[in-house]
């Protein structure tokens, strides 16, 4: 429980119970947050920024980067690039690439530290697709004791929480027009890394010396990032969605449990788990899937539920009291009924804005973040109701980065700041 709900009685022992054990602070650990379901149920973000009002720090990044934030206690995470690629005036020598994780105070927004390392010689050449977000697109994941990092065919890098670098891995070679996106996972005692655009491989690390535990090859484009479910019975499985295919496997040790016929195109965004069933986007033409988890074989006759035209091909969704949420990168609003897949509503944004960003809930908001035209705040529930468009006037770069909630407060981060929405006092979790 956060401290901060019972400060009126044994405050001195919760406040030092937190103190030596951050894991009982609020965190948000990796992409779109503790199982990746984008959620904070209790948190009261704020309605309203702008670059006046609201805004309890901004920290000027040291570099750009489309990764989104981390944390855990006080320390926030999150990946850079410098030296190569940051505009179009800066391509003459690749070699200069470098690739940063940064922690940074949260109580602040001071930086503690900033490590980098050079680029993979096979680091992809500028393009104006590259541009679009950069060559640290991956959200790194702490544990609470170290902080990994993804960046392509640079490979897996692992920090302690005083940035001495713990070890490195490589992950393959292979690169496509898009450039690298999935996001690294924790599960027990390993890294789970999704590299099917480098070798078309899942591999599984030991988290503390980066030794390879089991691999999966064969993982066909799918930039997304892994997705690690509850069966209901105490057990997860591993959920990958690639072309055509929908697999399962078992986390402990990459063995495949089912599969089941899905989207036959690219896949982007990351699965949703809620009381034993998977929710997947995905695919050009806009796809979603729901599937019943703790099946064997071919499941695409037992437990595909549903699966409806209607979806994202860049975005994530969320569930939420029934219903799955999220806002496709054409600025489409869309609510669907879990159970059946029924549109419950498809609302073009007022922006009209592009989002390669994910939507996230707070309490009974989503706010849904556009690339160039603020972020959106929605109601949380199934009937379409804009609340805010909120935009920090003085900074034009792009939002490319899911945010994060720890707290009552969002971490929001653009090309060239982190900004942590919300009263000051908050950040030190008081």
């Amino acid at each position: 429980m956060p401290a901060r709900l019972v400060l009126s009685s044994c405050c001195a022992i919760i406040l030092l119970a937190a103190a030596a054990c951050p894991s009982l602070a609020e965190n948000w650990s990796q992409f779109r947050g503790e199982g990746g379901n984008a959620t904070a149920d209790k948190s009261q973000t704020p309605l309203n920024w702008s670059a006046t009002k609201n805004i309890a720090w901004k920290s000027a990044l040291p570099g750009r980067g489309a990764s989104s934030p981390v944390t855990w206690g006080d320390r926030v995470f999150l990946t850079a690039y410098t030296g190569f690629g940051t505009d179009e005036t800066d391509t003459s020598d690749k070699s200069k690439l470098r690739l940063h994780v940064i922690c940074i105070d949260r109580r602040n927004g001071e930086i503690n530290w900033d490590r980098s390392i050079p680029a993979s010689e096979h680091t992809q050449k500028f393009s104006r697709r590259i541009q679009d977000h950069g060559y640290a697109t991956s959200t790194p994941v702490t544990d609470g004791k170290a902080v990994y990092a993804f960046f392509g065919v640079s490979g897996v890098v692992a920090y302690d929480f005083d940035g001495n670098q713990l070890w490195q891995a490589t992950v393959g070679t292979g690169t496509a027009g898009f450039g690298s996106a999935a996001s690294p996972v924790v599960f027990e005692n390993l890294l789970l890394v999704n590299a099917s655009i480098e070798s078309k491989t899942v591999f599984a690390f030991d988290k503390k010396s980066g030794r390879e535990v089991w691999k999966i090859p064969e993982i066909n484009r799918a930039w997304t990032t892994p997705c690690v479910a509850a069966v209901g019975d105490g057990t997860s499985e591993l959920i990958i969605n690639q072309k055509d295919v929908i697999y399962g496997f078992d986390p402990e040790t990459g063995k495949q449990l089912w599969s089941c016929d899905a989207i036959d195109d690219y896949i982007v965004p990351v699965p949703i788990s809620h009381d034993g069933i998977v929710y997947c986007l995905g695919g050009r033409t806009n796809r979603c899937v729901a599937i019943k988890l703790g099946g064997r074989g071919d499941v695409t006759e037992s437990h595909k539920l549903w699966q409806v035209n209607v979806g994202a091909n860049v975005t994530s969704p969320i569930y939420y009291d029934g219903h799955l949420y999220w806002a496709s990168d054409k600025a489409v609003a869309n609510c669907l009924n879990a159970k059946t897949g029924e549109s419950v509503y498809r609302k073009r944004l007022e922006t009209r804005a592009r989002i390669y960003a994910s939507i996230i809930r707070a309490g009974e908001r989503l706010y849904v973040t556009t690339r160039d035209q603020g972020v959106v705040v929605l109601a949380a529930k199934p009937e379409y109701k804009q609340l805010a468009v909120n935009t920090i006037e003085t900074d034009e770069d792009m939002l490319n980065a899911s945010p994060a909630v720890i707290g009552n407060q969002l971490l929001l981060r653009t090309d060239s700041f982190l900004y942590c929405i919300g009263e000051p006092a908050q950040a030190a979790g008081k």
